[in-house]
């Protein structure tokens, strides 16, 4: 626990240390028929869709959101993610997401979500990684490179969980479960792939047996390049074990790698 504290603390450069804390958000969530799986319970993506708008929605409300950071030429670009999931809660349920941004992790900027049940009952912990992107030249941007970045003053709480971690393995020898065409429907107000549709692919290419017997403990992923409306996508599958599956996600124009995810699963049945 020392160890995930240790990288979850937050860095913060001498002139921001005056600065009032950013208060936490949070936001409660119904769970639609159309956000459960087979079994009535929420699925992965939905889960992360919660986070992915709960961010947006902070980001707005601190000065920070889409239209004011493309007003400065830049834009945000999610990098990593790590969630460690409790249990999934089921269609009608209801269900408050909390999220704050935690500091600086090396060139990454650091925001947190916590989901519980209204009665403060957990459901999951999560941590993601963020890079800011200049629009016009396309480079990564330092924090004192970013527009009225000295407003932020960051929430000292920390995660339950660590940071997500650079996934690394050789997919060459994983096996092709599926090859497609990006569509309308993948695509975020961006033009690119919306980031939890390659959770969506990723979840495609299991068997009907293992996903009802199953459930998610972790999710890590990593987000290596952007898609666009036509590419071909392969999801490429292999495996630590029974219980560790991990993902490559790939363009085939150059073969090139865009995505891994490495998803843990738990039988609470055994």
């Amino acid at each position: 626990m020392d160890k995930i504290l240790a990288r979850q603390r937050n860095v913060h450069p001498r002139k921001f240390l005056n600065m009032v804390k950013i208060e936490k958000y949070s936001k409660n969530f119904r769970i639609h028929v159309y956000e459960t799986g087979p079994d009535a319970k929420v699925t992965i993506a939905s889960l992360f869709n919660y986070m992915q708008d709960i961010a947006s929605d902070h980001a707005e409300i601190l000065g920070f959101g889409r239209d004011d950071m493309l007003k400065n030429k830049q834009f945000w670009v999610l990098s990593r993610m790590y969630a460690e999931i409790v249990e999934l809660p089921e269609w009608k349920d209801e269900i408050v997401v909390t999220t704050w941004p935690s500091g600086l992790n090396k060139i990454f900027l650091t925001r947190n979500f916590c989901l519980t049940r209204p009665d403060g009952r957990p459901i999951a912990n999560a941590t993601s990684s963020w890079l800011v992107v200049d629009s016009q030249t396309r480079r990564l941007l330092r924090s004192d490179r970013i527009i009225n970045f000295e407003k932020l003053a960051f929430q000292e709480t920390t995660s339950p969980v660590r940071l997500a971690d650079k996934l690394e393995w050789d997919p060459e020898n994983f096996e092709i479960k599926s090859r497609f065409l990006i569509g309308l429907n993948d695509l975020d107000v961006n033009l690119h792939t919306n980031n939890v549709n390659y959770l969506k692919w990723v979840n495609n290419t299991y068997d009907m047996e293992y996903a009802q017997k199953m459930r998610p403990k972790s999710v890590e992923i990593n987000y290596l390049a952007e898609s666009m409306f036509g590419d071909e996508i392969e999801v490429r599958n292999g495996k630590d074990n029974d219980n560790t599956l991990m993902h490559s996600v790939f363009k085939t124009d150059g073969n090139r790698e865009i995505c891994r995810a490495r998803i843990v699963w738990t039988n609470d049945n055994n």
